[in-house]
């Protein structure tokens, strides 16, 4: 009985974190010489109204509400 109670709070633990889809990119120079911090964006699928930039959404790592309208 244990072993089910622990199951299950494992599963309910882990799936907040599948429900963000985000990928890590890596710090970079632009052309012009400029650095850009490493950063998380959500990722691509084909939609723009599920990003983290659109209005209504926001950004789990910087708590920035989203913006654009598309």
């Amino acid at each position: 009985m244990k072993k089910i109670f622990y199951f299950v709070i494992a599963v309910l633990l882990l799936i907040p974190s599948l429900s963000f889809a985000a990928t890590h990119v890596s710090g970079y120079y632009r052309k012009s010489g400029t650095y850009v911090q490493p950063y998380y964006r959500s990722d691509s699928n084909y939609t723009k109204a599920d990003n983290y930039s659109s209005r209504g959404n926001y950004n789990p790592y910087t708590g920035k509400k989203g913006y654009k309208s598309y």
